[in-house]
């Protein structure tokens, strides 16, 4: 079982593989997952292994953290590449997640004016105006979609919501007119007797075609590299992901790809 869990608020800077020098936020319960998906691959496991009725940190504890932090980073000279939220779930299910941001952009100006914001979503909450407004303000909103076909985002993904649907997401994904980045995970497998494979030719295909449509500034093509809670998951052959790229850079977007 995979339990890697975050028990601050602010942690890191940690190497990420796509972003380089890294400082984590968490806006999730500490010692459990809140996610408003239930992906397979997972680090921090599966929602039913890792429940919690620990409440969410507030405001103000949050930018207590983050100005704690940055003000130790700056006295200590270290180079800082990008601010991310991420964490125990899904970022953007914070009720204050907008008037954090706020705090998190005054907070950056000061100590750190040259440093990125990102926040890593499953993009189901960008329908509501706050959400969308503060991922708007940030300077990479990286945004997921797995897929283009809603049988293979169940399978994958597992969205708690029966309201979700690929064409709704492309749709609110288009709202940003093209000023965000689109995160995919390849990979391959088994999960509960079911093929998982989304390398296929009809799935990059059809994947494809979704690109094409949002015209996203970026694209993050990645791989599975921790630890996941189903056990018959597979790297995607990092040929494979290349020969995606490929394809998206064809169109004139620019491609990071992450073996």
């Amino acid at each position: 079982m995979s339990t890697i869990l975050f028990h601050e608020i602010v942690y890191g800077p940690i190497h990420s593989r796509r972003m380089g020098s890294s400082l984590g936020v968490n806006l999730l319960p500490y010692n459990g997952k809140f996610c408003s998906f239930d992906c397979i691959y997972c680090e921090c496991g599966f929602n039913k292994d890792f429940r919690t009725q620990e409440k969410l940190p507030d405001r103000e504890n949050v930018r207590a953290a983050m100005e704690d932090k940055l003000q130790s980073l700056h006295r200590e000279g270290v180079n800082l590449d990008v601010i991310t939220f991420a964490g125990n779930g899904e970022p953007t299910m914070h009720p204050h997640f907008a008037g954090i941001i706020d705090d998190t952009i005054t907070l950056r100006n000061l100590y750190f004016p040259q440093t990125r914001i990102s926040v890593l979503t499953d993009g189901f909450h960008v329908s509501k105006p706050a959400v969308f407004e503060a991922l708007k303000k940030v300077d990479n909103p990286i945004l997921k979609l797995d897929s283009a076909f809603d049988e293979t985002v169940r399978l994958i993904n597992r969205p708690v919501s029966r309201q979700y649907s690929v064409a709704r997401q492309v749709e609110l994904y288009k709202r940003f007119n093209g000023a965000f980045i689109l995160q995919t995970m390849f990979l391959r497998g088994e999960f509960e007797g079911r093929k998982i494979d989304n390398t296929t030719r009809e799935e990059v295909s059809a994947w494809l075609g979704l690109v094409r449509e949002m015209k996203p500034r970026e694209v993050m093509i990645y791989t599975i590299d921790r630890e996941t809670p189903a056990k018959q998951l597979e790297k995607a052959p990092l040929e494979v992901l290349r020969e995606i790229a490929s394809l998206v850079e064809a169109m004139g977007i620019k491609t990071v790809v992450a073996g």
